[in-house]
């Protein structure tokens, strides 16, 4: 009797969740399948939410394989599927089909997408088991999609930015190259092969396997390298092998090649490492992105971001192709740079190649005019893809034309002079009309200096020795002297003022700031001495040098160096660093040292050049002589726009720093008006 009862109370449990089970509503069973969705749980969807037909008619792989896939390739995201909720009470007739009006939104990589549709369940009996369950076909992932269409995704490239200087010519372009290819049928001697790869810097290997693509035929043109138009004597001997041509294509151009190289940096295809980080982006495998200066600072700017479209093939020939998503490109931003192409060519172009470095700034604002080091490699070049042969030729150059030098700092030498006699006038214990006498070619202060001296070159310097003789005859005892008079406290005080050990407020690019010494401080009063000269352990980078002359023209301000023209206005770095008396002394001297002193090379008729040489020696210790840097920083004293400082390296057997005096002058006379 007891187990009567139980089965009773069991078949009465199985009859009451079988009657709960018939109160589940299309709109639950709908809600779940759409909570379903909107978290992309497709696998679910299509095993418990699909009606009988729609299964029979659509794999598991096309509903949620396809799906997931769809989500990745049209980079969807915040899917968000909504439905208009029936009216409280409605009946619902199991024997008719339940309809929803629904709303499915979605962030794609084309932009945003929506539409609306009628979602349609069915009550059907699975087994035992009755429900209601989802008439599904392909309309619910895009409305215009049928059983045979295809979804398809197109990119239509955006214009990378071009870099142009002050004046608008254009120092990286989007101009054109060409594509060297070869037409299979034509090639009827396989061993120029090994011609055509030497002068494209590839390989057989490499050429073979591009004509082995699924897609050649013995007539048609296959592309194997690139070449910049700049490289007419290449082109000519490729083209004159028999079946290889040239096609004209796009290409990164630099007009100024190796004279602005190191600045304008290049492009290069994007490495797998590089696509990881920037594929969120938009980037993709076929993208270009910057490799060095400016075209790699300034990638983000300069990058435009590609047109995406998504659309449905419509099966059957000729069918039409409707447009679901389309996001037009954005071009790169042109950048407009304060250099000034033609002092940046015309220094590069004076330093001959010579290993060095120049800067250019107009001390009235700042602006940056040029910034170049030599030697350089042709951005042009690595473009098409420069070959590991030709890549380690320029790595083992002696004059390494792969080192960007005006990112670095340099013993300044006698350059600095100007700047320790003003420091020295604010300082109050330089009087630059009262003399000093100075005899013989080293001094010392006295015998606690032990074996260390200060030597000068020129002891015909006539006494007293004021500060215009000191300057003309660049006299490092007389400076020596004039730094113990002001104390290492004051002397560097006054460098601080004029920015050393700070960074150098140029924001696009990483420069070496200059520095007092190894540790920011003055140790001795030997090292005390050096420093007044610019040799110990002084280093200056080529742009401060240049801005450390700004005072010197503006009665006091040195500005923050600037290289993007669309920056603010002009601002100070560096304010009332010396008097409007101090700077005119100063200004004086320095036209005579080019009139009367040792930079005759400069001294030029028509263009008054003021300025400083300067000569740094770099010798290693127990050493009698080293290698020598030659300065000259430079001016026109009539039109003062823009300061020129420039530093070459290895002078001492060219005539020291009067050969770079020379050089500065063939700038001066390439860029007078």
């Amino acid at each position: 009797m007891k187990k009567i009862v139980q089965c009773m109370l069991f078949l009465g449990l199985l009859t009451a969740l079988s009657a709960c089970g018939d109160k589940v509503t299309p709109e639950d069973r709908l809600s779940d399948y759409i909570g379903h969705w909107n978290d992309g749980k497709f696998t679910e969807m299509y095993d418990d939410y699909l009606t009988k037909e729609s299964i029979d008619a659509y794999s598991e792989k096309d509903f949620a394989e396809r799906q997931e896939q769809l989500q990745k390739d049209l980079a969807i995201e915040n899917l968000k599927v909504t439905y208009t909720k029936p009216e409280k009470g409605t009946k619902w007739d199991k024997e008719q089909p339940a309809e929803f009006p629904i709303t499915v939104k979605m962030d794609t990589a084309a932009g945003p997408v929506e539409f609306e549709k009628t979602a349609k369940l069915l009550y059907e009996e699975r087994g035992k088991k009755k429900n209601w369950y989802v008439d599904w076909d392909p309309s619910y992932i895009f409305p215009d999609l049928g059983p045979e269409d295809e979804i398809g995704i197109s990119r239509k490239k955006a214009a990378r930015g071009e870099i142009l200087d002050r004046n608008g010519n254009p120092m990286a372009a989007n101009g054109t190259g060409y594509n060297i290819g070869i037409v299979p049928e034509k090639l009827t001697d396989e061993s120029k092969k090994a011609e055509i790869a030497s002068l494209l810097g590839t390989t057989v290997e490499a050429i073979d396997a591009k004509l082995g693509q699924k897609w050649v035929k013995p007539d048609l043109f296959v592309p194997i390298g690139k070449v910049s138009k700049d490289d007419g004597e290449r082109i000519e001997k490729l083209v004159a092998i028999p079946g290889v041509g040239a096609q004209e294509t796009p290409m990164r151009v630099y007009p100024y090649g190796p004279a602005a190289a190191h600045l304008t940096g290049y492009i290069g295809s994007i490495s797998a490492e590089q696509l990881e980080k920037l594929k969120d982006k938009g980037y993709t495998e076929t993208d270009q992105v910057g490799r060095r200066g400016l075209e790699s600072i300034l990638e983000d700017r300069l990058h435009g971001k590609d047109g995406i479209s998504i659309y449905v093939k419509k099966a059957g020939e000729n069918a039409e192709t409707v447009t679901i998503a389309e996001k037009a490109p954005e071009d790169g931003e042109t950048i407009r740079l304060t250099i000034d192409a033609a002092i940046q060519k015309a220094a590069y172009d004076a330093m001959k190649g010579e290993p060095g470095t120049a800067a250019s700034v107009a001390p009235a604002s700042g602006e940056v005019l040029a910034l170049v080091s030599s030697p350089a490699y042709n951005p042009n070049e690595f473009i098409t893809g420069v070959s590991g042969e030709r890549y380690k030729a320029l790595e083992e150059d002696e004059n390494t034309p792969l080192f960007n030098r005006f990112a670095q700092s340099y013993a300044p030498g006698s350059a600095l002079k100007p700047i320790t006699a003003a420091i020295g006038m604010e300082a109050g214990t330089l009087n630059p009309a009262e003399g000093l006498t100075i005899n013989g070619k080293t001094w010392q202060k006295d015998s606690s200096w032990g074996a260390y001296r200060v030597s000068r070159l020129h002891d015909e310097a006539p006494n007293p020795v004021d500060l215009n003789k000191a300057l003309i005859y660049s006299d490092n005892i007389y400076f020596a002297r004039q730094a113990l008079a002001m104390g290492k406290d004051a002397f560097t005080a006054g460098l601080a003022k004029f920015g050393f050990g700070e960074e150098i407020p140029l924001a696009v690019m990483d420069l070496k700031p200059s520095q007092i010494s190894n540790d920011g401080k003055i140790g001795s009063e030997g090292q005390l001495a050096d420093t007044s000269f610019g040799q110990g352990q002084m280093l200056v980078n080529i742009l401060h040098l240049a801005s450390m002359y700004e005072p010197f023209l503006t009665d006091g301000t040195m500005y923050k160096p600037v290289l993007l023209l669309d920056e603010e206005e002009p601002q100070p770095w560096k304010e009332q660093i010396l008097s409007a008396d101090t700077a005119s002394t100063i200004r004086t001297i320095l036209r005579n040292v080019v009139l009367d002193g040792f930079a005759q090379s400069a001294n030029l008729d028509d263009i008054p050049i003021a300025g400083k040489t300067g000569t740094a020696e770099l010798k290693s210790a127990g050493e009698t002589s080293g290698k020598e840097n030659g300065y000259f920083v430079s001016y026109n004293q009539d039109n003062p726009a823009f300061i020129l400082a420039m530093m070459v390296e290895g002078v001492e057997d060219n005539g020291g720093s009067g050969y770079v005096a020379g050089m500065a002058a063939d700038v001066y006379r390439s860029v007078a008006p």
